[in-house]
């Protein structure tokens, strides 16, 4: 397998490992749907390394044409998952609360920079992580990794969407949803 495939995905994991410590607030606790989140992205990391040191063959095989050929897409989607942290990372101007936790009343909604695009850009740069995960090692537990995330990611951004729409912002973020996607940005109507 593609070491530098295997480096790239890994880097991806740990940027996005790394964003409650280095950007989150820390006023809140890990609780349990915190780590009902979280699962999908060990289970995807723990499966391409399991992958790469040979104890979990993608079902394309090693050294097949096509696993090369999805290896060198998985670095592409990797490097777009890293690059969407970093602009979402760029477009705040103070860190926002952790998933799921109680302390997170909207105070004023983003709609510049990658939420000018996306709602939830962070976890559409989650979603690009997985989907890197399951090509670089296309076999069940990375498949499980991406559906699991998209679904688990989906009913976040539906609480978090709900809160905003409950909250004084309410009028101004539904306008705002009419113009944009959830994950992926809506094609502009001319």
């Amino acid at each position: 397998m593609n070491s530098g495939a295997y480096i790239n995905i890994v880097l991806s994991f740990v940027f996005i490992g790394l964003l409650p410590v280095v950007f989150f607030k820390r006023d809140g606790k890990l609780n349990l749907m915190w780590w009902l989140t979280a699962t999908p992205f060990l289970l995807s990391l723990c499966s391409c390394t399991a992958s790469f040191c040979g104890y979990l063959p993608p079902i394309t095989g090693y050294g097949t044409e096509i696993t090369t050929h999805l290896g060198m897409l998985s670095v592409l989607f990797s490097i777009a998952s890293i690059s969407l942290i970093s602009f979402t990372l760029g477009t705040h101007r103070i860190p926002i609360a952790l998933w799921h936790q109680s302390n997170d009343a909207p105070k004023n909604i983003v709609t510049w920079g990658a939420y000018g695009h996306v709602r939830h850009p962070f976890y559409a740069s989650f979603l690009l992580a997985f989907l890197s995960a399951l090509l670089f090692s296309p076999q069940l537990f990375t498949l499980v990794g991406l559906i699991y995330g998209y679904i688990i990611l989906n009913i976040t951004a539906e609480k978090e969407e709900t809160k905003l729409k409950n909250s004084e912002f309410g009028k101004e973020y539904s306008e705002y949803i009419s113009k944009t996607g959830r994950f992926i940005p809506r094609l502009k109507r001319s």
